[in-house]
């Protein structure tokens, strides 16, 4: 890496880490890998991963099969035996304090927050995409290949995609065998509607945890308020198994 580059860590995420990993620790940059199977959590372990981040299905955009309930914990047993000094973070349906109170719960040492930060004041979010998606429930959000299919996104099999249902995702998202055999059939439509911000066609991408999301606050509020929300839900529990 050259002088002028000091990243604070390496996020990886959908593939093998070692094509990358030796250069960012050879530089002294932590590793974060994000993992969707605990086959994943191994090959992350194997090439030097710090941080893992255990991605549950629920999570936005790319993603795999395992739900972030049963998953998180299973992680957590893997490297206290294996790798106790490697931080786990949850990621996948978290948008509140509740969440990151679960995640501790499940033996996390804190979480990934995506879909609520995307509907942050300071991100780069178009307004039309965020005021879809405060308008949404979780009900509205749908994982699926087709949409990578038909826009000629190669993916590996084990990976889709969820995003906020559409007039295109209602039409396609179940027909996942007919848009492989299809594939790129809408490369350049799918490019010509993102860049007119036509949400009909182009995906807005988020998580499960878009039924949370209820207005598009600064990033600071929305941090202050999860804290003290996992304050109290974490109060709660202790006093109710006390």
């Amino acid at each position: 890496m050259g002088d002028r580059q000091a990243p604070k860590c390496l996020f990886l995420s959908f593939g093998s880490p070692k094509n990358f990993a030796r250069t960012a620790l050879d530089a002294n940059v932590p590793l974060f890998c994000q993992c969707q199977t605990v086959g994943h959590v191994r090959e992350a372990l194997d090439a030097g991963a710090s941080v893992i981040v255990a991605q549950g299905a629920e999570a936005g955009g790319h993603g795999g099969r395992r739900s972030t309930l049963p998953f998180v914990p299973e992680v957590a047993d893997l490297l206290a035996k294996r790798c106790p000094d490697v931080l786990l973070l949850a990621a996948g349906g978290i948008a509140d304090g509740r969440g990151l109170a679960a995640s501790l719960a499940l033996g996390a040492d804190g979480v990934l927050v995506g879909s609520r930060f995307w509907a942050a004041e300071e991100a780069l979010t178009p307004s039309a995409a965020s005021a879809r998606a405060i308008a949404a429930d979780g009900d509205q959000t749908v994982r699926t290949t087709a949409l990578d299919s038909l826009r000629g996104v190669p993916w590996p099999e084990e990976f889709s995609f969820r995003v906020l249902r559409n007039r295109l995702m209602d039409e396609w998202a179940d027909r996942e065998g007919e848009a492989a055999a299809d594939f790129g059939a809408m490369k350049r439509s799918y490019n010509e509607a993102r860049i007119r911000g036509d949400l009909d066609v182009a995906a807005t991408i988020v998580g499960e945890a878009v039924g949370l999301i209820h207005a598009r606050l600064p990033a600071a509020d929305i941090v202050s308020t999860m804290v003290a929300e996992a304050e109290t839900v974490l109060a709660r529990g202790a006093r109710l198994v006390s």
